[in-house]
């Protein structure tokens, strides 16, 4: 489904990708590790539209997108959630989650909203309390979910843990696994290693701009260099 080949990509003169390739096949959960700054949020960008390659290909559902605006790749359905919780704080769950679906006819967004709610009972709950209101871990279900509005066919997802404590992040991974289970593909960027494995069937290691191990689930979480890696 997406295919990367070769990619480099430059902040003016420096290199922040190098040589970058990988796979995420239809249905497919797929976890991308490493540290800070390793390049994971460059990568997904670059898969959004929203910085240039300078060399190399990317390819969804066999079409080159690489040099496609923001807005044409999501149109194709690559609908990325980025790092932090961007919600409208002063808005309802609701209409958090309209928002979403704004490229929707207004019958089907009522009934994916509807599919939603019905398969998320937490967020149904919640549907009428101002998104201000809610707790860290709760606005991220709010901010995963208002990106499902789109009926996303592969779902970028950047650090959806991050500040989130130890109780926030389970309920975010359980979030997850249903969003998996119910066919989404997912490109997971994520710094908490051993969550993802067990979410994800197969994974990439970067650091320094670089793709330095990949693998499935258990060959990652058994690498010798897993402890330099994935801590």
């Amino acid at each position: 489904m997406l295919e990367i080949d070769n990619l480099f990509v430059s902040y003016g003169k420096v290199d922040v990708l190098h040589d970058v390739s990988m796979r995420v096949g239809h249905n497919e959960c797929v976890a991308l590790l490493g540290p800070n700054n390793a390049g994971k949020t460059t990568l997904l960008r670059a898969v959004s539209g929203l910085v240039p390659a300078r060399s190399g290909s990317i390819k969804f559902a066999d079409e080159a997108i690489g040099e496609l605006r923001s807005n044409q790749v999501v149109d194709r359905g690559v609908i990325q959630i980025p790092e932090g919780r961007h919600i409208f704080s002063d808005l309802s769950v609701e209409e958090n989650l309209l928002v979403g679906g704004a490229r929707l006819k207004p019958r089907a967004r009522r009934r994916r909203l509807d599919e939603l709610l019905g398969a998320l009972p937490l967020l149904a709950e919640l549907r009428s309390r101002r998104a201000g209101t809610l707790s860290g871990g709760q606005q991220q279900l709010v901010v995963i979910t208002r990106a499902l509005m789109a009926e996303p066919r592969l779902l970028l997802i950047d650090e959806p843990t991050l500040g989130l404590s130890p109780v926030a992040i389970d309920e975010v991974f359980t979030t997850l696994r249903e969003v998996h289970a119910t066919g989404t593909t997912i490109l997971l960027s994520e710094q908490n290693a051993e969550l993802s494995l067990d979410l994800c069937t197969r994974g990439y290691v970067m650091t320094g701009g670089r793709i330095v191990l990949e693998g499935d689930s258990a060959q990652l979480k058994e690498a010798a260099l897993g402890k330099v890696y994935l801590t």
